[in-house]
């Protein structure tokens, strides 16, 4: 489990990351701003990434979570490059799904914290 703590808050810290780039910003404004949309990507890459580097465990216990959807996003994000991604997709991700995500891996944190007291 201290190697969940670890990708846990690594997703957490990716997720506040993606959260700081588009605050305040608009649908128009995000469309609009190559380099923001690239960064968001990445981000959202790498914390598909971190969730499949947790354990069988972690998945099982909090089954809320859609796991195979984040990954299923990971590989569009990765493989889907040339076809072009949805970004209105990926807006809606990050301002509608990543805000309860977050609050679920929180409490997983919690969670971790209190097995290793």
């Amino acid at each position: 489990m201290k190697g969940d703590a670890l990708y846990i808050a690594h997703i957490m810290e990716v997720a506040e990351v993606i959260e700081s780039y588009v605050s305040g910003v608009s649908l128009d404004d995000f469309l609009e701003n190559r380099m923001l949309c690239d960064a968001v990507l990445r981000n959202l890459q790498i914390l598909s990434e971190s969730t499949q580097k947790l354990s069988q465990e972690i998945k099982d216990k909090y089954d809320n979570i859609p796991w195979r959807d984040i990954a299923g996003f990971r590989n569009i994000l990765v493989h889907d490059y040339l076809e072009g991604v949805d970004m209105t997709v990926v807006w809606n991700v990050i301002t509608q799904d990543l805000p309860s995500l977050y609050r679920e891996f929180l409490i997983i944190k919690r969670a971790i914290l209190e097995e290793e007291i």
